[in-house]
This record gives C-alpha cells, sequence and structure tokens, in this order.
C-alpha cells in the first residue's frame, strides 16, 4: 500500500468531502484508494492499493484541481484517460498583491469575458484562486489555454489573445478529430 499526502486550502476541504461525503465516496470509488481529510490543517492523506497506481495519482490531482478552487464534478473530469491538469503560479509574474489581482483580473476580464473566451475556444475549464490559475483539458487544448494565459500575464492586449483564441478554436473544430465524441 502507497500512502501520498497533500496539503489544500482549508476552506476546499468542504468541496473535497462534498454533501454527506458524496464527493470523498466518489473519489474512493473510482480511484480504489481510502482518502482521509484534516480539515484543522487541509492535509489529505491518501491510501492507495498497489492494484492500480497510476489512478492513484489520478485522485492526487482531482483533489489538488478541488483544491486550487474547480468545482468536484470538474476535477472528476480528470479521471478521464486524456485530461490534465496544470497550475500556473501568478507569483513568478508578479511580487506586490496589487500586481497579483491586477493579473488575475486581465485573465478574468470583464464580467468574466477572457475566462469565458479561453474556455470556448480551447474548450478547457480554467480556476482562478489565490495566486494560481488551473486549467483542465486535453493536451492540445492545455497548450493552447496556457499560452493564451501566458500572453495576459505578459502584457499582451486582449485583442491580440482574443484573436489567437479565435484562431486556435477554428483549428480545433476543422481539425479531424479521431477520438473526439
Amino acid at each position: 500500500m502507497r500512502v501520498r499526502h497533500l496539503r489544500i486550502p482549508k476552506e476546499r476541504v468542504g468541496s473535497a468531502i462534498g454533501p454527506d461525503g458524496e464527493v470523498k465516496k466518489q473519489l474512493e470509488d473510482k480511484s480504489g484508494a481510502e482518502i482521509s481529510f484534516d480539515s484543522e490543517t487541509g492535509e489529505v492523506e491518501i491510501k492507495a492499493t498497489d492494484e492500480n497506481p497510476l489512478k492513484a495519482l489520478t485522485v492526487r490531482d482531482v483533489i489538488k484541481a478541488i483544491g486550487r478552487g474547480f468545482s468536484p464534478e470538474r476535477a472528476l473530469t480528470l479521471f478521464n484517460n486524456d485530461m490534465y491538469l496544470e497550475i500556473i503560479d501568478i507569483t513568478s509574474y508578479a511580487s506586490s498583491d496589487k500586481a497579483k489581482s491586477r493579473l488575475k483580473g486581465r485573465v478574468i476580464g470583464r464580467e468574466g469575458k477572457t475566462r469565458k473566451a479561453i474556455e470556448e475556444n480551447a474548450e478547457v475549464y480554467v480556476s482562478i484562486y489565490g495566486k494560481t490559475i488551473g486549467i483542465i483539458g486535453g493536451p492540445d487544448r492545455l497548450q493552447i489555454a496556457r499560452e493564451a494565459i501566458l500572453m495576459l500575464l505578459d502584457g499582451a492586449p486582449h485583442a491580440a489573445v482574443y484573436n489567437f483564441l479565435e484562431e486556435k478554436g477554428r483549428e480545433i473544430k476543422n481539425s479531424p478529430d479521431l477520438w473526439r465524441k
């Protein structure tokens, strides 16, 4: 049996457990692991069987995603084989709290317009929480979203980012994707 530890923000522990422990039960059923949460510290312990180590790694990513602000429903999509989580740390782009807030605002956009454009054109989920930006999506789509977000963090005009996203969105829709449902 393999034991893994990770820490999520204390205020996100409730989301990771879910009402009446539903989310925790789903995580345990899908991964075959035992999961325990410490709501005082945010510490999470994952006891995984050696039967399926890949699912143990995936459940760690799902919990990490919930900790980074994703809803459990969106985070659970990581159990699909073609979905991945990427976390971008804003602190490497801004040192002061004011600058971090400004950068988060650039990624969110007025009334969430920029975030929505990233999610729709790249076909990913985006969560801005604390000092991080999380992305869940397929590998090629993750790369498009990451590039758009990094453009924004580097100060690119929103119009340039929208144009980039629209171009990549058209490429995605026009590409023959054999595995697409």
